[in-house]
C-alpha cells in the first residue's frame, strides 16, 4: 500500500511538472488583471473560476504539448534532460493525450462558461505556441523568441474579452507591456545556458548572433519596456501610486539589464528573478491603484 501511495505521488508529480506550473501561476495572474481592468473592479466570482480555469487548463495542455514535441531536445539538454518526458517517467503517448484533454476540457470550460471570444483568443494562444513557435520557429530561427511572445502576451487580453466580451486600447496596452517583457526575459536565460541550445541545435539568439548581440538586444527591449508600463496612468487607467512604482520598477530593471550588457559574465541570474519580480509586481500594483 506505501510503495503504490508513493508511485501515485511519483506519477502525479511528474504530470504537475509537463504542465509547468509555474508558467501557468502568471499566466492566471496576468489574466485576472485584464478582468479587473475590464470591469473596473471585481468581477463576478464565477466569472473569475471559469476564466482561470480554462485559461489555466490551455496554459497547462499547451505546455505539455510543447514538451512533447520538443522531447527529442530536451534529451540533449543539461537543463531539461531530467523533465518526464526525456527521463522516460511519463509515456509520450500518455502525455499527448493527457496535454490535448487539457486543452479540449479548456475549450469546453470557455464555450459554455465565458464567451466566444474569450475561447478563440484561448484556442488562438495554444495553437500559436504549439503549432508556430514550437513546431514552425523555434528549431529554424532566432526569432521563434520575439515571434512567439504574441502567445504569452496574450492571457490578460483573454481577461479583459472574458468580461467585456469585446477589446479596446485597455487590452492592447497590457498586450504590449507582456509583449516587450517576454523576449528580454528569456534571453538571460538563453545566455546562460547557450552551449545547451547550441548542443541541441536550437538557435536562440546567442547561438544565432552571439552573446554580445543577446545582452545589446536585451537592453533596448527593456528601454521600451519603460515608457510602455508607463502608459496605464498616462493613459487613465491607473493612478498615480502605479506610475511612480512602475517608474521605480522600470529604471531599476533598465540599470540592473545596462550593468548585465557592460558585464563580461554570461550569468545573469539575479536579472532572470528580478524580471518575473517585475513583472508581477507591475500587474499587482496595476489592480491596487487601478482608476474606477
Amino acid at each position: 500500500m506505501v510503495n503504490k501511495a508513493i508511485v501515485y505521488s511519483g506519477v502525479l508529480k511528474d504530470y504537475l511538472i509537463l504542465t509547468k506550473p509555474g508558467i501557468v501561476l502568471l499566466v492566471l495572474i496576468t489574466t485576472l488583471t485584464g478582468m479587473y481592468f475590464a470591469q473596473r473592479g471585481f468581477p463576478d466570482s464565477w466569472l473569475i473560476f471559469w476564466t482561470l480555469l480554462g485559461t489555466g487548463l490551455a496554459s497547462a495542455g499547451s505546455a505539455g504539448l510543447n514538451q512533447f514535441f520538443d522531447r527529442d531536445l530536451d534529451a540533449l539538454m543539461e537543463r531539461t534532460k531530467d523533465r518526464p518526458l526525456p527521463s522516460g517517467s511519463v509515456n509520450p503517448k500518455n502525455a499527448f493525450l493527457f496535454s490535448l484533454l487539457l486543452i479540449l476540457l479548456s475549450t469546453f470550460i470557455m464555450v459554455f462558461k465565458v464567451n466566444l471570444l474569450a475561447t478563440s483568443l484561448v484556442l488562438f494562444a495554444s495553437l500559436f505556441y504549439v503549432v508556430v513557435y514550437t513546431l514552425a520557429l523555434k528549431r529554424k530561427s532566432p526569432l521563434a523568441t520575439e515571434v512567439g511572445g504574441v502567445s504569452g502576451a496574450l492571457p490578460p487580453v483573454i481577461g479583459y474579452a472574458a468580461v467585456r466580451g469585446e477589446l479596446g486600447f485597455e487590452a492592447l496596452i497590457l498586450f504590449l507591456i507582456m509583449f516587450l517583457w517576454q523576449p528580454p526575459h528569456f534571453w538571460v536565460l538563453a545566455i546562460k545556458y547557450a552551449e545547451d541550445y547550441r548542443r541541441a541545435g536550437i538557435p536562440t539568439l546567442p547561438v544565432a548572433k552571439g552573446v554580445e548581440h543577446t545582452k545589446l538586444k536585451t537592453l533596448i527591449y527593456t528601454a521600451g519596456l519603460l515608457p510602455m508600463s508607463l502608459l496605464p496612468s498616462l493613459y487613465g487607467i491607473a493612478g498615480h501610486l502605479y506610475f511612480l512604482s512602475a517608474l521605480l520598477l522600470s529604471l531599476v530593471y533598465l540599470l540592473l539589464t545596462l550593468k548585465f550588457t557592460l558585464s563580461k559574465k554570461p550569468n545573469g541570474a539575479f536579472l532572470f528573478f528580478y524580471s518575473v519580480l517585475y513583472i508581477t509586481l507591475l500587474f499587482s500594483v496595476m489592480v491596487f491603484d487601478m482608476r474606477r
